[in-house]
Order: structure tokens, then sequence, then C-alpha cells
């Protein structure tokens, strides 16, 4: 699938959580449908950073047991745990090294660039099996 779809109510709410995380990194949890071409966002959740507090601004990590608690309330609600979202502050919306050394390759990863306090652009990608890069997918804001 190389279609990710999410409503404008939700790209919202990632811009907001985004841009209150600023100058650090922020993220979370992308919960979701697959559907015959795509994939749509039915909801996301916000996850703490829990990374070193002076690398925040260019680093987020969350902790295992978040992981396994959203993949339950996924479940309960007949979702999936589609993937996950974060921000690079002052930094475009590309996958780092540090991204791609730490993704999982079947997952879905929107990165939001926040330049000053603002979201910017917000992109979509899934790694690539090997590790060795992301594929941009095609984001359709509905």
């Amino acid at each position: 699938m190389r279609v990710i779809i999410i409503s404008g109510e939700l790209q919202q709410r990632v811009f907001e959580q985004m841009e209150a995380t600023y100058p650090n990194e922020g993220g979370g949890f992308l919960l979701g449908a697959a559907e015959a071409e795509a994939l749509t966002v039915v909801d996301i959740i916000q996850v703490d950073n829990v990374f070193a507090a002076e690398e925040q601004h260019h680093r987020y990590a969350m902790r295992p047991q978040d992981w396994m608690r959203l993949e339950d309330q996924a479940d309960e609600r007949g979702l999936t745990l589609i993937g996950y979202y974060h921000s690079h502050p002052d930094s475009p919306a590309l996958p780092s090294d540090y991204d791609r050394e730490h993704a999982l390759p079947n997952f879905v990863y929107i990165i939001t660039s926040v330049m000053m306090a603002r979201a910017a652009d917000m992109r979509a990608w899934r790694l690539q099996p090997d590790r060795s890069r992301f594929d941009q997918l095609t984001l359709e804001v509905l």
C-alpha cells in the first residue's frame, strides 16, 4: 500500500501536538484500518518522549509498555497499530539516519516538520524490509 489517508481534523491534532512539544520532538501512534489500496488513519494517540531530556530536541523514544498498551487499545477498538508519527523540530519532514536505524519495516511513519514552533510540512514514509531506505508514501488529507 502506497497511500495513507488522514482526515484534516487528525492532521490538525498532530500539528497541535507537535507544536506543543517544540522545541523538542514529540510523537505517538497511528491507529487505523487497511483498505484495498490504502491505509486509513482512524485515530492518533500521543505518547510522552522518554529520551534523555538533553537529547529530546532531536530524538524521540517511548517506553515498551506504551507500545503494548496501545496495541491492546487498538485491538479492543477493532483497529490496527499501523505506525507512528513524530516531529522534526526546525528540520525537514524527512527520515534521519537515526529514524532508519530504529524504525520497523511495514509500519507507516508520518513525520511533521515544525519550523519556529509552527507545523510546516507532513509526509508519510515506509522503511524498506532490508532497512536500506525509506520510501515516501502518498499522503491524502481529506
